[in-house]
């Protein structure tokens, strides 16, 4: 069998509300989730020897236990009980540390590689519940376009695609904010005053309603106070004729909604000391296309 190219696609949450601490340890979460055009790839092939072979063009990045793409590989070999090994070709695009669901998206497709590569697919409960084990973001790959996440973000709501649009990211090369982090820097036992987010009920009924969130990030407070530049990037994305912008999950890339490609262009050439990224935002439907179906 050839090895399969699989792409690993970024996401931005359209909105992400904090509500506080809850007894397990983790924060409860009302979000958004949107898929993006921007990706990683993941080589994935069989081999006959027993074991993770990982590979990434990062070297920053771990190849061993501590990356999420060797966990998803390994915990889908248990699944599946595979005896061979597995070989994967990590090639990042998603720049590591900017909210945008890089590692993440990386872990889903690797499990979703494997189940093709073994030519068997796992009981969706039994995916999903690996996914969830990986972490808060990793089942959201799982299906792609745009969806609710609540919980600590694993609970996931598939919603109707909205209309495309033209993103822009911007991700200032000087600055990294952890997610870890980034909760530390969250005091309030409830962040959140919106009764919308609050209750439940009421969130699910904005999702469903079509008229979803405006781009609010309870985050940006907290990042943008150490990071002020990140605030100074938002107003000039917004200045530029975004419709709307925020900071991509806890940070510290920020992106932009515009209203046509030719404005998104125009915003993005504004940024020349700073990694900067032109895409769009990719349906539930391009999204299973993309990774075979799924």
């Amino acid at each position: 069998m050839s090895p399969l190219r699989l792409p690993a696609f970024a996401k931005i949450n359209e909105c992400l509300y904090v509500l506080g601490r809850r007894a397990d340890g983790y924060h409860e979460l009302r979000t958004i989730f949107q898929t993006i055009g921007l990706h990683d790839t993941l080589e994935m092939s069989l081999i006959r020897r027993p074991g993770i072979d990982l590979e990434c063009d990062d070297p920053v990045l771990p190849a061993g236990r501590e990356n999420l793409v060797w966990r998803a590989v390994a915990a889908a070999r248990r699944a599946l009980g595979l005896r061979g090994g597995v070989r994967v070709k990590l090639e990042k695009r998603i720049p590591v540390g900017r909210g945008l669901g890089g590692g993440s998206s990386d872990a889903a497709v690797a499990l979703l590689g494997v189940e093709l590569l073994a030519r068997r697919a796992l009981p969706p409960a039994e995916r999903l519940q690996i996914a969830a084990q990986l972490g808060s973001d990793v089942p959201f790959f799982l299906c792609g376009g745009r969806a609710m996440g609540v919980g600590r973000g694993e609970e996931i709501y598939p919603l109707a695609d909205g209309p495309k649009r033209t993103v822009v990211i911007v991700s200032p090369a000087a600055i990294a904010v952890s997610t870890r982090e980034a909760y530390g820097w969250l005091h309030a036992p409830a962040l959140t005053t919106r009764a919308s987010a609050r209750k439940l009920r009421s969130f699910c009924a904005l999702c469903w309603s079509g008229q979803g969130a405006s781009l609010e990030n309870d985050f940006e407070a907290a990042v943008f106070r150490r990071h002020p530049r990140l605030a100074r990037i938002r107003r000039a994305l917004l200045h530029h004729g975004a419709a709307g912008a925020a900071l991509a999950g806890s940070g510290s890339a920020v992106f932009a909604e515009f209203p046509s490609p030719a404005q998104a262009r125009r915003a993005a050439m504004q940024f020349p000391d700073d990694q900067v990224f032109l895409t769009e935002t990719l349906s539930r439907e391009k999204y299973r296309r993309a990774l075979r179906g799924r």
